[in-house]
């Protein structure tokens, strides 16, 4: 058994995991903590904060007991973007391993990638896929992927996380966000995919992971009396159109009231489906198929091989 903690900008993860009978990576436990420890990351020089540090350290701290209450044989934790673009992210990651012993691996963008993509292969429900995009959107990083014949042929770490974008091109938060960010949000878009030469010529089907799409399904769930494995996991671009028109245009302090919608993330919501809808535009994608099935999975899978 093994349990895997990934710190991202947004959000801190854990995941205990066992292999089952079969051979399948098995969760044995899930949970999330919106730390946000990475405000200032669209600065030309990115620190992380004493507070936000603070929330991640603690966040860190009662994951990995969460892990020991499983005698996991081994604890995983890993940094991504935040930590990995801050000039203070190494005394981060002193910070936690003298708080759990354990030391921190920072991910480079490519080992992102590929372990989101290892960790897409545990999904059950892509068995039968061969053909697939996977669009992993963080709070710092937009992570890319192309399969063919169940096999990664580009990846890409891109930086249009949401907390990121924000912070660049909303002014105010707090307020209903406005057409024009979003059409700026677009435009950069735009420009960072096509600098980075990643292909989207090629009809697929687009795959999406990350805490925008957890949160649409919790969203659409909340509103329909379900949970969110009751809710399909394709999201039409309509839907995620609808959603920025009704949840985007609400003042922040509305937001954060929308059932469904972690509080914690309500401010960068709106960027993140602005994003999202930018991708699938330059895709021609219909809808994202939703999957719980990134990093963590890529992790576990990884250590129990």
């Amino acid at each position: 058994m093994v349990g895997v903690i990934d710190i991202g900008s947004n959000s801190i993860k854990v995941l205990v995991a066992a292999r089952g009978a079969d051979g399948r990576v098995v969760a044995k436990k899930l949970r999330t903590i919106e730390a946000r420890i990475s405000a200032g990351i669209s600065a030309d020089h990115p620190r992380l904060g004493a507070e936000g540090m603070e929330r991640g350290v603690a966040a860190v701290t009662e994951l990995t007991t969460d892990v020991q209450a499983f005698h996991a044989d081994k604890i995983i934790i890993v940094a991504t973007s935040a930590v990995r673009d801050a000039e203070n992210g190494a005394e981060f990651c002193a910070r936690v391993k003298d708080a759990t012993h354990v030391e921190v691996r920072v991910l480079s963008g490519a080992e992102e990638a590929d372990l989101i993509g290892r960790g897409l292969l545990c999904d059950p429900q892509l068995a039968g896929e061969r053909d697939f995009y996977v669009f992993d959107l963080g709070g710092g990083s937009l992570e890319c992927l192309a399969f063919r014949d169940r096999r990664v042929v580009q990846e890409d770490s891109l930086p249009l996380g949401c907390v990121r974008l924000t912070e660049k091109f909303v002014p105010d938060a707090a307020a209903p966000f406005r057409p024009e960010a979003a059409a700026a949000i677009a435009a950069h878009v735009r420009a960072i995919v096509a600098a980075a030469n990643f292909s989207l010529a090629i009809q697929a089907v687009a795959i999406g992971t990350g805490g925008t799409l957890t949160a649409v399904r919790s969203v659409l769930a909340a509103r329909a009396g379900q949970v969110n494995e009751q809710v399909p996991p394709d999201i039409s671009i309509r839907q995620l159109r609808d959603m920025l028109e009704q949840v985007g245009g609400l003042p922040l302090a509305d937001r954060r009231k929308v059932p469904g919608l972690p509080p914690g993330r309500a401010d960068v919501f709106p960027a993140a489906l602005a994003t999202l809808i930018a991708v699938a535009d330059l895709g021609g994608f219909e809808a994202y198929r939703h999957s719980l099935y990134n990093l963590r999975w890529g992790l576990a899978a990884e250590a129990l091989s």
